[in-house]
């Protein structure tokens, strides 16, 4: 089973803690981990809850698709304790979690295998972000990149995100590079995008200056990604709902006309574009948000709230 989809359990960390026990304890807390279930929301009971109340199901994880992932330390600092509070309270909501722009190097390492065991807790992964593309600057490259991979593992991160929106890059060294990614027993997820000089927060007027990139290459890469094995692609927000003076709806269509919605995810950390792509494309789009955002996206989500234009429209038919 991919990482993307592999199955975590919050006593997991208890058992780990006691190795030291006596064998027969070992293995009924083994047993008692295995068979742990994650508590239930209150719209989740219908017993003594509120399922009584209509909202739109989610379903257990791993999930193929309505897949949330949310952003680490960055615009906001933030630590272990408010990443477990996250996730106590929302946690059923969230799949995956990425640190951006290589912040984790600036911690101590425990601060980041606790973060990280965190998450696992919750099942919930955890990306690097599009570091790499820094490490792609790097004389010696290959060497460089091997030794961050390995240390990337040995901390326990579990998907390495492949940016490159500075850079030019030929797509065969993409694939090289994903083959490499692979064999230290991480998971690879490409991020591709329109806006050559994404990545930085770079104003509307700069990057309409340096120009976009055909649709079609997004298109492309994509299909010669998924075809190598590639799970899942960030789409990058840049050059179509961020630093844009119009969305670029049409280069979202095309994507998704071409590319299978559980294989693709969309940047999407601003409540009025996150909105729009569950009003367009319903509760099974992959998303990505600021963590800061969780709560909002997955009311929206379960159709117990919304704006304007979704409030009491965004509905599934499902068990």
């Amino acid at each position: 089973m991919s990482v993307l989809m592999r199955p975590w359990t919050r006593s997991m960390r208890l058992l780990r803690s006691h190795v030291g026990l006596n064998p027969s304890i070992r293995a009924g807390l083994a047993t008692r981990s295995s068979q742990e279930s994650p508590p239930q929301t209150l719209i989740q009971d219908k017993e003594t809850g509120f399922g009584f109340i209509r909202s739109n199901p989610r379903p257990q994880k791993p999930r193929r698709l309505g897949v949330t992932e949310i952003r680490g330390p960055y615009y906001a600092a933030y630590g272990k304790r408010h990443l477990q509070d996250i996730l106590e309270t929302i946690g059923h909501h969230i799949d995956g979690f990425k640190f951006a722009g290589g912040s984790f190097a600036l911690f101590p390492e425990r601060t980041v295998m606790e973060m990280i065991e965190i998450a696992h807790d919750y099942d919930v992964y955890v990306s690097t972000g599009g570091w790499i593309e820094h490490l792609l600057t790097h004389p010696d490259v290959t060497t460089v990149v091997d030794r961050y991979l390995k240390k990337c593992k040995d901390i326990g991160f579990d998907v390495v995100e492949l940016s490159a929106g500075f850079l030019s890059f030929p797509p065969d060294d993409w694939l090289r590079l994903i083959e490499t990614v692979r064999s230290h027993g991480l998971t690879p997820k490409p991020e591709l995008g329109i806006q050559f000089g994404a990545g930085g927060d770079t104003d509307v007027a700069q990057l309409e200056s340096t120009g976009i990139s055909d649709p079609s290459k997004i298109v492309s890469l994509g299909k010669t990604f998924l075809d190598a094995g590639v799970e899942r692609i960030m789409i990058e927000s840049e050059g179509i709902t961020e630093n844009v003076r119009s969305p670029r709806t049409d280069v979202i269509q095309a994507i998704l006309k071409a590319l299978p919605m559980e294989r693709v995810m969309f940047e999407a950390a601003d409540p009025k574009v996150f909105n729009w792509y569950i009003r367009e494309f319903g509760v099974d789009v992959n998303l990505f948000v600021d963590h800061s955002q969780i709560v909002q996206l997955s009311c929206l989500r379960s159709g117990t709230w919304g704006m304007a234009d979704t409030f009491g429209k965004v509905v599934s038919y499902r068990e």
